[in-house]
């Protein structure tokens, strides 16, 4: 294969800094136009910003009504708040993706991401898979985390799309953490999966692995990319958000497993890395040939029980 031949992709991560409860969204939408124009100075063709992009973290408030935090919602996407993004984005020729909370027409409540391509067209939208958190009150928490109570599963799984020359899939934090969501995207022969994530680094049940915070979003994001021969782009709210600090450390992982461009500051920062999506096959047709290999019929406890049998 020669040079020519490879589907070279420039892909930004564009890291966020805390957003403050009561900054508006014109305020977060012209630091997101910021890092717009910091990615079309380098010449990247899609930008990933962060899960919850545009308000802060509002599940760790408790509202005795739920309807309490509908301020948070976005109930239509793009909306006058956004539009300036989508039309800037489509003069500059870049697309993206966008997590937000997306209250529907229905009453629905999900953690979402928008992707959309260079032309400005919405290629698709995913909602979030695995809720972590609580659903109850839990005051004796230092700050909750309620998303359980603010968001529903999404029962629409892990699609990948056709898009920006390659097959590309989002996931939203904590998706990341299980194999699951790799795999079944790997097995649509995904090329490179979009991650936004808010963690706070202080986890209630089990102290213990706060320091293990950083170690724990790379070493899944890796093993991901790398066992299903796939890029993978990270990309965090961090810092310290009303009280709650929270993880950065942004990357872009190759279908290698290895972090090829990496936040050095836990605010705005865009992260920018070459991404050869034919890289992938080095790994989807040698040792993660999954045809040839895979043995789906030893795999079927994975689908059949959902908590631990003996």
């Amino acid at each position: 294969m020669t040079a020519a031949a490879h589907r070279m992709l420039t892909v930004g991560a564009a890291q966020m800094g805390p957003i403050a409860r009561d900054d508006s969204r014109a305020e977060v939408v012209t630091r997101l136009l910021d890092l717009l124009h910091q990615a079309a100075d380098a010449g990247c063709a899609l930008v990933a910003y962060p899960e919850l992009t545009l308000t802060t973290f509002f599940p760790r408030w408790y509202t005795d009504d739920i309807a309490g935090h509908d301020h948070y919602y976005e109930t239509e996407m793009p909306n006058a708040s956004t539009q300036p993004l989508f039309d800037e984005a489509k003069r500059l020729g870049i697309g993206f993706s966008l997590g937000y909370a997306e209250l529907t027409d229905d009453g629905h409540r999900y953690n979402t991401t928008v992707l959309v391509e260079r032309d400005g067209s919405i290629v698709a939208k995913y909602r979030k898979v695995h809720i972590p958190g609580h659903e109850h009150h839990e005051p004796w928490r230092e700050f909750q985390h309620l998303e359980r109570r603010y968001f529903e599963e999404s029962s629409e799984g892990f699609p990948v799309w056709d898009a920006f020359g390659g097959r590309v899939g989002m996931a939203t934090c904590n998706d990341r953490r299980w194999p699951e969501t790799y795999r079944v995207m790997g097995l649509q022969g995904v090329e490179m999966i979009l991650i936004g994530y808010n963690t706070p680094i202080h986890y209630a049940p089990d102290p213990s692995q706060n320091r293990l915070q950083g170690f724990h979003n790379h070493l899944v994001m890796q093993a991901g990319a790398y066992q299903n021969g796939t890029w993978v782009v990270g990309v965090a709210k961090g810092g310290n958000e009303e009280g709650v600090e929270s993880l950065a450390e942004s990357a872009i992982i190759a279908p290698s497993g290895e972090i090829v461009a990496e936040a050095t500051t836990n605010g705005d920062e865009l992260i920018v890395a070459d991404a050869d999506l034919d890289w992938c096959a080095d790994y989807k047709e040698t040792l993660f040939d999954f045809a040839r290999y895979r043995r789906p019929e030893m795999y079927t406890r994975i689908t059949a029980q959902k908590g631990v049998e003996r």
